[in-house]
Order: structure tokens, then sequence, then C-alpha cells
């Protein structure tokens, strides 16, 4: 073949390969409120930074079209590379328009190769799905395939950030991939994500359900826990993965980008939105806003980035800056059950501080916690079980652990939020703050109960016996002087006070690592 021909070859089978499969399927695409892959992959990444790799592998056509269909542009997944910022990333996009974006055999090489170039080039990697799941024309090729996907999700957790974006149906055997991955992003109205999709149940139950019920957004956002992080929208979406990005690090190895020119930043107090006290209640049974207190503490310009926001609400978990340093935040949160830990709150927390010991994150706790929910079904349903985990999380962690007691910390709880028994760095605690095995008005009933009984004015001795108690127990300056706390602070020192103490902190993950298991590479 000449040269002219060649080239003109070449353009015609990008030319193709672009435009995916065909203009009618990418208006249908469209029209049904979706982008196609090429506009979230401009939206994604920095502009004209995406490098496309094996982009001309396909099936063989003959085991894999149905219909009229002639050619399968990518194997309806495009895969590639560029940057967020500046900072390498690796993609694989499903592109719906090419046979639903079912996985294939050819599919699934494509996405291997990427998770494979991903870990020997210690990058991020993003996936974006947009699937009906394995193509049933390929048989077990494409099952397997899912197989082949898996274990490099296992190989690179821990190792690497992984990212998944359900931006369309994602349904049976690929719902397993995503749900692999450190964080998943799902938008309404698009996002659906099942094991068994409708037909599936009906055909057992004889019942229909409602798609968004199984498997919508929404769903995996409040109750099931799946999902991360919810928008309204794709570009939200997308921009949001951007954002996650700036307080992770590329890989175990290396350490989170710092912010420059930040004028929310600094130790002073100046900054303070309002008081503390005027936040906090000292009435331990007053709920409040944690977020509230974590704005005032955070650098001023840069708000939480919430992890799992509508699920397990009675716990806050997410990213933000401390004098322009990435810190992982772990909160109890009041205004929902009174903070109190349940199963779903233990799992939630325990999982992302897993993920910032991985990737050198510094963890800050806000503690007002009552208890670990009590009740027949949370014990029934593995209290115990599930609690350990949040324990098993803290005490083998080893980045700079910080726990600020706002108020109360009550029992096994108190534990559960970072005590320096179970290995926080530094444990501060405010002038109202409570910790003991349980609150002043339990431990009366439990302790008194027979004096009570006996007491002509069980009011006043109630009252009486609270008072002495708090005295004697519940003072922050009892559990500072028998060495529980490190030391009681006032409201308005917290901010320089962590700021301080995580400076001090700085290296501690690399040395800690090194003494308990020699100079072996995470």
């Amino acid at each position: 073949m000449m040269w002219n021909d060649s080239i003109e070859q070449v353009k015609i089978n990008r030319a193709s390969h672009s435009m995916g499969g065909g203009e009618k399927k990418i208006q249908l695409q469209n029209d049904h409120g979706k982008m196609t892959v090429w506009q979230r992959i401009s939206v994604l990444l920095d502009e004209d930074s995406f490098t496309e790799i094996n982009s001309c592998v396909e099936a063989d056509p003959g085991l894999t079209l149905v219909g009229d269909a002639t050619t399968i542009p990518g194997d309806g997944v495009v895969t590639g590379w560029g940057t967020i910022s500046g900072r390498k990333v690796c993609v694989a996009a499903e592109d719906f328009t090419v046979l639903g974006g079912t996985l294939g055999a050819a599919h699934v090489h494509k996405i291997a190769r990427l998770q494979d170039l991903a870990l020997e080039m210690q990058a991020p990697v993003i996936f974006l799905y947009d699937c009906e799941g394995a193509r049933i024309q390929e048989g077990l090729n494409a099952l397997e395939g899912y197989g082949e996907m898996i274990v490099r999700h296992t190989k690179a957790s821990g190792v690497i950030p992984q990212i998944s974006a359900i931006l369309g149906p994602c349904c049976a055997e690929a719902a397993c991939s995503p749900a692999l991955c450190d964080f998943v992003f799902v938008v309404r109205g698009i996002s659906h994500m099942y094991l068994t999709g409708p037909d599936g149940v009906e055909s057992v139950t004889g019942k229909r359900p409602d798609e968004d019920a199984l498997g919508g957004a929404d769903m995996h956002s409040t109750l099931s826990g799946t999902a991360h992080a919810l928008y309204n929208d794709e570009v939200s979406c997308l921009k949001g993965i951007r954002r996650l990005l700036q307080y992770l690090p590329s890989n175990c190895r290396s350490r989170s980008p710092l912010r420059h020119d930040n004028a929310g930043s600094g130790v002073g107090t100046h900054d303070l939105r309002v008081t503390f006290e005027s936040i906090v209640p000292d009435n331990m049974r007053k709920p409040y806003d944690m977020h509230q207190v974590i704005e005032n503490i955070m650098d001023i310009d840069e708000p939480l980035f919430e992890i799992q926001k509508h699920y397990a609400r009675n716990a806050i978990v997410g990213f933000s800056y401390l004098n322009n340093h990435p810190v992982g935040v772990v909160a109890n949160q009041p205004i929902e059950n009174g903070g109190a830990i349940d199963i779903n709150a233990s799992d939630k927390m325990a999982r992302f501080i897993r993920f910032c010991d991985s990737f050198h994150i510094p963890l800050l706790s806000l503690v007002d916690v009552p208890a670990f929910q009590p009740g027949v079904d949370q014990e029934q349903q593995g209290i115990i079980r599930h609690g350990a985990r949040m324990l098993y999380a803290f005490s083998s962690a080893s980045v700079p652990k910080i726990t600020v007691v706002l108020r109360k910390a009550y029992g096994g709880a108190y534990l559960a939020m970072n005590s320096l028994s179970l290995g926080a760095d530094f444990v501060y605690a405010w002038p109202i703050a409570q910790i003991a095995v349980t609150g002043a008005e339990s431990a009366v009933n439990l302790l008194y109960k027979d004096d009570l009984r006996r007491s002509g004015r069980p009011d006043q001795t109630r009252a009486k016996l609270k008072q002495t108690y708090e005295e004697q127990f519940l003072n922050p300056e009892t559990a500072r002087k028998r060495g529980f706390v490190s030391e009681v602070i006032l409201p308005e020192e917290t901010r320089g006070t962590l700021i301080r103490a995580f400076d001090f902190l700085e290296d501690k993950k690399q040395n800690a690592k090194e003494f308990r298991h020699g100079n072996i590479p995470l």
C-alpha cells in the first residue's frame, strides 16, 4: 500500500472510531440526557491531554455482531491516559452507542491492559461505566473477562486510587467492578446499578420492581451505601472526580499535593466564622450540626468534600484542607440519632479510615458520641462485628491521628472514635468534654438506685449525685490527669493546636511503617 493510501486509511479508521455507533445512536444517547464517551472525557480531563491506546482492538465480528451491524468501533470502550490538573491519570470509558457498551473479550482486554498500565505507572485509574453487562453472544469469554478485571482491582487496592462513575446502566457482573473501586460516583436519573435487573427479579418474584428503587442513584446513596458521591448531572459528577483527586496522592508511595496561596490558611483564630460556643451547646442532650464545627476548623475557603453524605448520616467522613494540607475528617453528627454509632456508620467510618491510611492522609476525629447504638435489631445485625471493623481500622492506621473531644465520649464508642489507647497521637478535649463509661444520668440510675428509692426527695438526690459524678468522673481535667487526654484546650485554640500537631507528625507514617515492617515497599 502506498503512503497516501495508508495515511488515508488511518484517517478513515480514526473518524469511524470517534463516531462510535454512528450519528443516530449518538443522537439517541443525547436525547436520553446522556453525554457521549468523548464528551465525558473532555469534561473529565485537562484540555487536549487525552492519549488513546488500543483504539482499533475489536472482537471477531463473526462471533459478536448481530443484526445489520458490520463493525465494532473500539469494541465499545475507549481507554487511554491524560491529566487532571496536570497529574497523570488512566481512563477507561465505555461507549453505550456501540453494542450498548456490553463487555466482550476484546473489550475486557483493553480495560485489563489499562489497569496493568495504571499499576505499572502508579497512576490513579478512572472508570466511566455505561454498560448493559456481559455480551451474551460471546458466552464465557465475556464472563471470564470480568474475572480478569476483578483480580486487577484487587491488586491495585491500596496502591493506586480507583474511582468509578456510573453514567448509565451497570448491570449483572459489571456491577462487581465499581464495587471494588475506592469511590463510586452516581448521577440521578442516569445511574442504575444492580446484579439482577427488573426482568430477572420479575421472573423470580412475579413482581416487576421500579428500576430506580432497585438500583438507582438515590437508592445506592442513601440505603445500600454503594455510592460515595451523588450528583444531579454528568458534568457536575465528572468535575466532582476532578475535585476529589486534588486531595489524593497518585499512589501509596507519594503524598497528596499541597495547596498554595490560600488566604484561608494560617494558625490564628481571625478566620473563625462564628464562635464555637455559639455552635455547640453545653447541654449534652441538645443537638447541633457538626458541619459547622468542621467549617470553623478547616481552611476558610475549602468546604468539606463529604464521602457518602446521604448514607449513615449519624457519621461524617470526608476530605478538607487544614493549613493547605489534605486531611481526612471522621466525625459524629449529633443532629442524627444523637451521633450514636450504628452498624452502617461503623462500616462507613472504617472504610474511610482504611483508605486514608493506605494513602498517607492524616486523620482528624471530632468526637461527640453517646454510645454504640443500642437495640435488639442492632445486636442481631452484628453491631459487635461491624463496630470491630472500626476499632481495627483506627488501631492499625499508622498515619497521623488526632482526636478532639467536643462534648461527650462514652463507653466503647469513645474508644472507637480513636482514643489514646487505640493509637491516637494526641487527644485534645474542650472544657465541657465528658469522657467516661457512661453519662451522669445513666451512671446515677445504675449506681445509686437504692439511694434514690430510699430518698424522700429523689429528684434533689439525683441532681446532687449527678453533680458529684460529673465533677469526679466527667471533668476533662480528670481524664487529663490520668493520661487519657493530651491537653484540655479552649475551643478557639483548636485550629492552631491541630495545625502545629499535624505539622509535627508529618513524617510519622513512613517512619512507623519502616519500624514495624522493615524497609519494605508499601
